[in-house]
């Protein structure tokens, strides 16, 4: 059986890729003839591989769900730990800013600080702007009957966008911070140093007035001061973009495409007694 199996299985493989080539040809040419057969042909063997494939895919689909849970099991094993470490400094903090506050509301009753004014806010809705690159306002559907009054700060949902300028019965205009007449008094939240934001109709309004010696590095957060008392202290306004050449521009935190609804600040300092009311009382 050896002796007449080898030449016969040499004689295969020296003939097997003609054997392939006219198999092809001969599965060509019956297709062209008969349509219907080889799209039963097809079907048959695909009814017939199907399953077998679907058998073999099993391991493999098995051993991917396994490697699959496994990255999981390590990543949440590293989740754990990252949230760990992030919960026992939040407890850390937590600790210290509860004496810090302890500490804050004892030194307010040995100095008897008055607290500021609460604020409270006006919604309204952008229906229009000026469209204008020398004008930067927009229209507000809110006005007096709401409760808008000239010169309140109005806020975005990242930060300050401008001043009421203009108060109708049903509408106000708002200055942005952009425009050439804005005039903001800021601050810088790390080092303190007060300053005035000047818009000049780009998209990055300057700080002029900062004493000589302050030190400014882009990233420095910018925030209103509370300087005369128009705007609270505090709201944040957007981060130092860059500084050449003396000059400092803002990258305001508010987009100006995406602005739809501003908060109107209503703000009131308590007013001096004036001194008809001083020489009353005495």
């Amino acid at each position: 059986m050896l002796r007449i199996a080898m030449p016969v299985k040499a004689m295969a493989q020296r003939f097997a890729f003609l054997l392939l080539v006219g198999a092809a040809t001969g599965i060509l040419i019956l297709g062209k003839a008969d349509v219907a057969l080889m799209e039963r042909l097809r079907t048959n063997v695909a009814d017939f591989l199907a399953p077998v494939l679907t058998a073999l895919g099993q391991p493999v689909r098995a051993t991917e769900a396994v490697i699959q849970n496994a990255r999981e099991l390590l990543n949440l094993r590293e989740e754990n730990a990252r949230l760990r470490e992030e919960n026992a400094r939040l407890l850390s903090w937590q600790d210290i800013a509860r004496r810090f506050e302890q500490d804050n509301a004892r030194f307010r009753q040995l100095l008897h600080i008055t607290s500021d004014p609460v604020s409270t806010f006006i919604s309204a809705r952008v229906v229009g702007d000026s469209g204008s690159a020398f004008v930067r306002t927009m229209l507000l559907n809110a006005g007096a009957r709401d409760g808008l009054q000239k010169g309140q700060a109005a806020l975005g949902a990242e930060g300050l966008a401008g001043r009421i300028i203009e108060v109708g019965q049903r509408s106000s205009r708002l200055l942005l911070l952009t425009d050439l007449n804005s005039r903001i008094p800021i601050m810088l939240e790390n080092s303190r140093y007060r300053g005035i934001l000047a818009g000049d109709n780009s998209d990055q309004p300057r700080i002029d007035y900062l004493p000589a010696n302050a030190q400014v590095s882009p990233g420095d957060r910018v925030i209103t001061s509370g300087s005369g008392g128009l705007f609270p202290s505090g709201l944040p306004i957007g981060v130092v973009a860059s500084v050449s050449d003396g000059a400092i521009r803002v990258q305001p935190l508010v987009d100006w495409h995406s602005l739809e609804i501003v908060s109107a600040v209503r703000f009131d300092l308590p007013k001096p007694d004036t001194g008809e009311r001083i020489g009353a009382r005495r």
